[in-house]
């Protein structure tokens, strides 16, 4: 539901303009709603999941997205739909952290737990790309609305799976609403997204986007030494100052600050260079899907009990650097057979072996009653990143294309001058995957599962 309405309209972005006579800073608006508000409310809809029940939250969550959706469709003018994307954000908070929370909570059977954990990550990984598909189609076939009333049937479908089918355990904590931790961490969240934002729009040099990315930095400082000290935290200590799950969290952001870049890249290769609609740029990413379910499902998954966590998380970042370094090779005269399509299958097993471990690291053995806070910093951590890739990504452009405009590119160059200013984000893309790698070869080192601070195949104390 959330990664779908997250994805889906990014396709159907040119139809709304057209639609709405939106301007270039209104479609920019329009496109970074949903993903500020949605990162901002992360913290907080991790904490009401402890408070008021995970079970409870989701259900929330999935009647705000429904609501929010059917709102986005009818709108007549862009304010509207704004603000409709802000709610998208913000119930699909609400929702996204407790959904990862009773995955965390609902499985003592390490098996169990490792298959459970692989369908999630199997979801969460290849949303996007279903929703690229979902949103190519329902555009060519009907209309940009349709891709926002499609979150309505979805949101009924999972109403009635979850209230029928979910059964949470008891894990109720009985503390208060920690106020403090979450103006710290959802206010250190939302200025360094909206600094990101801000960069890709203004530069990174001017005095707004210096103010909100020192300030948000700070904030969560603050946030990190308020959790520490706080009777009742938001977020359990555990889950920043053990190693394996500090490991976890860094090479989480760092994951997601290198793959943000495929999507729009190839995106803009397979529409620009092959000449593909929006229909079938979509269908071009679904052997990623395919690839990311077997990673995560039959690799990772069966992986997870046997052994230390480290080794699925390595040989994932590893694969996943090395589908990037293969699109660096992007040019007039690639294919998608060639040039595409194995670099996605690579990518695709990579993130569906990598992301498992690192879910159920973060999540393993942590109280249940402190399980929301745990889910929403994991991802919390892959919202950063993804925010800071796509603002590397447009600083990385935007150097070529004024440099296209100085007048220095002869015109029957430029569009491979485009395609080579877009195809260069990928060497610094599989560089972050690979300090990603690093980054887990130092830090996560134990088996973890046995109940300590480590454990990933605890059922939740």
């Amino acid at each position: 539901m959330v990664l779908l309405q997250a994805a889906n309209l990014s396709v159907a972005l040119p139809a709304v303009q057209a639609d709405l006579r939106l301007s270039t800073d209104g479609l920019g608006t329009l496109a970074n709603a949903y993903f500020i508000a949605f990162g901002a409310v992360l913290l907080i809809g991790g904490h009401i999941a402890d408070l008021a029940g995970r079970k409870r939250t989701l259900i929330v969550g999935l009647l705000g997205c429904a609501a929010a959706s059917a709102l986005g469709g009818s709108a007549g003018d862009s304010g509207t739909l704004v603000w409709a994307r802000v709610l998208q954000g913000v119930f699909g908070a609400l929702l996204t952290a407790s959904a990862l929370s009773l995955v965390a909570t609902g499985f003592a059977d390490p098996k169990e737990r490792g298959r459970a954990f692989g369908i999630y990550a199997a979801i969460t990984a290849a949303g996007t790309a279903l929703g690229m598909a979902e949103g190519g189609w329902l555009l060519t076939a009907m209309s940009w609305r349709w891709s926002l009333y499609g979150g309505v049937l979805i949101a009924v479908i999972g109403l009635i799976g979850t209230l029928t089918l979910v059964h949470e355990r008891p894990g109720r904590t009985d503390g208060h609403f920690d106020a403090p931790g979450v103006l710290l961490g959802s206010g250190g969240v939302a200025a360094l997204l909206y600094g990101l934002d801000e960069a890709q729009l203004s530069g990174w040099a001017t005095p707004l986007t210096l103010i909100l990315l020192v300030g948000g930095a700070l904030l969560l400082v603050g946030f990190l030494w308020w959790q520490s000290a706080a009777a009742n935290p938001l977020l359990p200590a555990c889950v920043f100052k053990d190693p394996n799950r500090a490991g976890s969290l860094l090479g989480m952001l760092l994951a997601g600050a290198g793959t943000v870049a495929l999507y729009p890249v190839v995106g803009y290769y397979l529409e620009t260079v092959l000449r593909y609609d929006p229909a079938m740029t979509g269908a071009a990413f679904l052997p990623m899907v395919a690839a990311i379910v077997i990673g995560s499902t039959q690799v990772s998954a069966r992986l997870l009990p046997r052994v230390a966590p480290r080794v699925p998380i390595l040989a994932g970042l590893a694969l996943t650097a090395a589908g990037l370094f293969l699109l660096t090779r992007l040019g007039f005269d690639s294919s998608y057979a060639i040039g595409v399509l194995p670099a996605l299958l690579l990518i695709g097993l990579g993130i569906g072996t990598a992301f498992v471990p690192i879910l159920a690291t973060v999540t393993g053995a942590v109280a249940a009653e402190r399980s929301g806070g745990a889910a929403a910093a994991v991802l919390t951590a892959q919202e950063l990143g993804l925010a800071t890739g796509a603002a590397l990504l447009d600083t990385v452009i935007s150097a070529h294309v004024d440099r296209l405009r100085a007048g220095s590119v002869l015109p029957s160059m430029i569009e491979k001058e485009l395609l080579r200013a877009e195809t260069a984000n990928f060497w610094w893309a599989a560089g972050s995957v690979l300090l990603a790698v690093l980054v887990a070869a130092l830090m996560i080192r134990t088996r973890g599962p046995r109940g300590d601070a480590g454990a990933v195949s605890g059922a939740g104390a």
